[in-house]
């Protein structure tokens, strides 16, 4: 893996400049732990930095969380193939997941891609935990399932035996029946919409409320779509996947459009295998 963008001293180094003052040499870059254009596999530490979420966010109100998505495309633009996004994806493009679970509070998901994609909970990594720690966190990220109808396989172990209990956002609307089976099976349910509507932008709040305000959701399209709707994503981690799939697959996200397109700018821009591992802040 190589750093594209941003460009520094340590990702433009060329043949012939090792050791010229005010440059280090390859080997300073190794065991500064600073990873640059050198093409090597990426320690979880030094991806763990690349992805940090922002410090300083302030302890309630606006802007209190930081909503992140992490999503696959293919050149042509579909978020998965065959219904999933396991045939896009690759080795590096994992390794980046896990670590963008890892330093999550919360990982936000809809009810479809949970059923699709399989969802288990999240577990806790020994490589991560010091980390967690100092930064106040428990060892793994809770699951929160955002789904309207509450139809949900809650004998799953996503329900049964998360580490951290799972999330099921729903609106007040919402069948009672389904929230006393979510409820049954050790779900928290979050009320965050009015009759079977939920809503993003309260997911958000309601969420940050519950002090998961580093939050992260891997979609489905039609989640994601919402969120970028209201105006409330802060951050798109976007792998572009060097493949064609033609078909009418999904994009990444999906739903009613936006009145005017909300322009993000780019923070990071790391490449492998012709994989290109982007991240794009509002």
């Amino acid at each position: 893996m190589r750093s594209l963008f941003p460009v520094t001293d340590l990702t433009t180094n060329t043949p012939g400049d090792e050791g010229r003052a005010g440059r280090p040499t390859g080997r300073e870059d190794r065991e500064s732990g600073r990873a640059g254009h050198e093409d090597r596999e990426w320690s979880l530490d030094e991806l763990a930095e690349a992805y940090a979420y922002p410090t300083g966010l302030p302890a309630e109100g606006p802007g209190s969380a930081w909503l992140r998505a992490n999503m696959v495309s293919t050149l042509d633009g579909a978020a998965q193939h065959d219904g999933r996004s396991q045939p896009i994806s690759c080795a590096a493009d994992m390794r980046i997941f896990g670590t963008l679970r890892a330093l999550a509070d919360v990982v936000i998901a809809g009810a479809e891609t949970v059923r699709q994609e399989g969802y288990r909970p999240a577990r806790a990594r020994e490589a991560f935990a010091a980390r967690r720690a100092a930064a106040g966190q428990g060892p793994a990220p809770a699951v929160a399932v955002v789904s309207g109808s509450l139809d949900l396989d809650f004998s799953l172990p996503l329900f049964t035996e998360p580490l951290v209990p799972t999330l099921v956002v729903t609106g007040s609307g919402a069948p009672a029946d389904r929230i006393a089976a979510a409820r049954k099976a050790g779900a928290d349910v979050v009320i965050a919409g009015e009759g079977a509507r939920v809503d993003p932008a309260r997911v958000v709040r309601e969420l940050a409320d519950r002090g998961l305000r580093r939050q992260l959701t891997e979609g489905g399209p039609r989640l994601l779509g919402q969120f970028v709707a209201a105006g409330v994503l802060d951050e798109l981690c976007l792998t572009l996947s060097p493949m064609l799939t033609a078909g009418d697959a999904q994009r990444i996200a999906g739903g009613p459009g936006v009145t005017v397109p909300e322009r993000f700018a780019l923070a990071s821009l790391l490449e492998e295998d012709g994989f290109l591992f982007g991240r794009y802040r509002r």
